[in-house]
């Protein structure tokens, strides 16, 4: 099978990713494997590959938005079968044993495997996943529109829950990629009011499309303190700012795996009960509720499509931010 593999970390200006052929893989106990229709691309593919999250293991496949085909089941798989479309995210295993894992907080989990980092992930024609990561995709969407619904929306609706928005209130979205769109829908459909603060204008553009009431940039001043906000966007500065703008009480939640330091915070930004937290991986609970709700809101999901052999220029242009929507890999097999 056709694989973009990781032998080393480095820049992606150097083009890290080797297209190389790899053997089939094969179900085992309790797996799956799957024929690969489309792959995401996200800042975390980046953080793996350039080493700024230390590597877990080398050579590597990453890639963890990965939809598909179900192409075969291993002994002990019942609720899969062959020809099922299906997707996996990116925690792959938990271990189930931590205190945090018996306390249904498995995305804090001790001991996790994750998709593209610990196992081979989806920057391939084949995958092999254990089945408790492995969830049947609603209808209506195209392979490529999925794919960020597995982490952009997934780790999206963990953020936003956390935020704790309510119908009448005003939620603030620092940048604007794969899932500050996605929960601007999420937070729309259940009557949240939504400012999007983002340095690009096209997404600026899209935001108040989609139905923003307000978007501007960060150092922009917006019509009314924010009751809630969400950081997409890997800049600790966007935190700092995020307080600035919000209200006594208000929750400020940062979403990504990676951020550049937080700068000192005056007390005041935190004083009036005012809250910085951020949001971990997520949990099995999250991706089902977040596939249901794509099922009954449809999503509108912005994607640019690129075939596999193309992965090290598309990571290039996700690093400089020329990328104008969600960028999904898609296999020619």
């Amino acid at each position: 099978m056709d694989a973009m593999v990781l032998e080393n970390c480095a820049f992606v200006e150097t083009s890290p990713l080797v297209h190389k052929e790899l053997p089939d893989s094969v179900a085992q106990d309790a797996e799956v494997v799957v024929r690969v229709g489309a792959c995401g691309v996200c800042h975390t593919d980046l953080h793996i590959i350039e080493g700024e999250l230390p590597p877990h293991r080398l050579p590597l496949v990453p890639g963890h938005q990965v939809v598909g085909r179900v192409e075969e089941v291993g002994p002990g798989v019942e609720d899969i079968q062959a020809g099922d479309f299906v997707g996996t995210p990116w925690l792959h295993r938990p271990c189930g044993k931590c205190r945090f894992c018996r306390s249904d907080r498995e995305n804090l989990c001790l001991e996790p495997l994750f998709t593209g980092w610990d196992v081979d992930g989806g920057f391939a024609g084949r995958m092999k996943a254990s089945v408790e990561a492995v969830y049947h995709l609603p209808q209506g969407y195209s392979d490529a529109e999925c794919a960020p619904l597995l982490c952009g929306g997934v780790i999206g609706y963990r953020a936003y829950r956390l935020s704790k928005a309510r119908e009448g209130e005003t939620l603030g979205i620092f940048g604007f990629g794969s899932s500050a769109h996605l929960v601007l829908q999420m937070a729309l459909h259940e009557g949240v009011k939504v400012f999007v603060f983002t340095r690009s204008e096209h997404h600026r553009e899209l935001a108040l499309e989609l139905g923003a009431a307000f978007a501007g940039k960060a150092e922009e001043e917006p019509p009314r303190l924010l009751d809630a906000a969400i950081v997409f966007a890997p800049v600790g500065t966007l935190a700092k700012r995020a307080l600035e703008l919000s209200s006594p009480g208000s929750r400020v939640v940062t979403a990504g795996i990676y951020s550049t330091p937080i700068p000192e915070l005056p007390y005041p930004l935190i004083y009036g009960e005012r809250s910085l937290l951020s949001a971990a991986n997520s949990t099995r609970r999250d991706v089902r509720e977040l596939l249901s709700l794509a099922g009954e809101l449809r999503f509108q999901v912005a994607v640019e499509t690129f075939p596999l052999h193309e992965a090290n220029q598309v990571l290039l242009d996700l690093k400089k931010s020329r990328l104008q929507a969600s960028a999904v890999l898609v296999m020619n097999d």
